[in-house]
């Protein structure tokens, strides 16, 4: 049977993290969602040792593994990607290290049974207890992330991982504000091919803004545009080329560079009209309470 939904998944050196990542996407921790629904298409973005096809099979016969050429950004090997899928509705996880919480799925494709042609996103969180460019200078690191992993039951329950996480800095006003980017977006491939995917012309390492642009573009070229509601992706700590360095580096200023010029402007997140979908966990609960005083300001 034809998958109704295909999960790219990059990743370039992530073997501590990918393992995790892909658990967050098999039917027994996916919620309300049979293997025969989706597919996940993992796409070795060069990494110094390469990803190991038993290394993905493992998790499920929907689960494959496809290489792309070496290269700074994820984009081309994105895009081959979603050209090797079969769904007609694509969604893109840009970084393998991002775990994912347990009814991304099936709410996704409510969302596409209850919309003709809608974007979907999701909140962005971090493991660890700040934004990591910030923790990781305060001694947080890959062991600590480890042990926190270990003290919540989160294979059981992908819920817990909102218990040992902080927002991002692109999701840092919660659900209800403009987001800066999804680290975890879908739409249907049609649109997709539409937006020409994403931008292949940003070249910097990790992409720079690849990420925000493609969410920009995609956003403004829907009406219905759907957050899920109590839902979020969990980034694991891997030195990153974007995520895991200071506020201040340098190569920040790179990204910014690199967008202006391609361009032609500064990077703004997109404003548009929000559908919210889902239930809010208890454990999330929290958060919610920061996203709902963060949309009364400014009000």
């Amino acid at each position: 049977m034809k998958p109704l939904i295909s999960v790219i998944v990059a990743a370039r050196n992530m073997e501590r993290e990918l393992p995790r990542t892909l658990h967050t996407l098999t039917p027994n921790y996916q919620r309300e969602v049979d293997g025969s629904e989706y597919d996940v298409v993992v796409v070795d973005c060069g990494s110094h040792v390469p990803i190991g096809p038993a290394s993905v099979s493992q998790f499920g016969p929907n689960f494959r593994l496809i290489r792309q050429e070496d290269s700074p950004s994820p984009a081309r090997a994105i895009n081959h990607a979603v050209s090797q899928s079969t769904a007609d509705i694509v969604m893109i996880c840009i970084d393998g290290a991002r775990m994912l919480s347990p009814r991304i799925l099936t709410l996704t494709l409510a969302a596409f049974r209850a919309y003709a042609n809608p974007i979907v996103a999701t909140l962005a969180l971090h493991l660890g207890p700040k934004n990591q460019s910030i923790s990781m200078l305060e001694g947080y690191c890959q062991a600590s992330e480890d042990r926190l992993l270990e003290s919540i039951d989160w294979r059981s329950d992908g819920y817990e991982l909102f218990r040992i996480s902080a927002l991002a800095g692109s999701s840092s006003q919660g659900w209800f504000k403009p987001l800066g980017e999804s680290n975890c977006v879908a739409m249907r491939r049609m649109a997709y091919d539409q937006l020409q995917g994403l931008d292949e012309r940003f070249n910097t390492p990790g992409g720079g803004f690849v990420n925000l642009d493609f969410y920009r573009r995609a956003c403004q070229q829907t009406k219905d545009f759907v957050m899920l509601l109590g839902e979020g992706t969990f980034h694991q700590l891997h030195g990153g080329a974007a995520t895991n360095i200071p506020l201040d580096h340098p190569r920040r200023q790179f990204f910014s560079q690199e967008y202006r010029r391609l361009k032609l402007m500064d990077y703004a997140p997109p404003q548009i009209h929000t559908t919210y979908l889902g239930s809010v966990p208890h454990q999330a609960l929290p958060f919610l309470e920061m996203s709902a005083s963060q949309a009364r300001i400014n009000q």
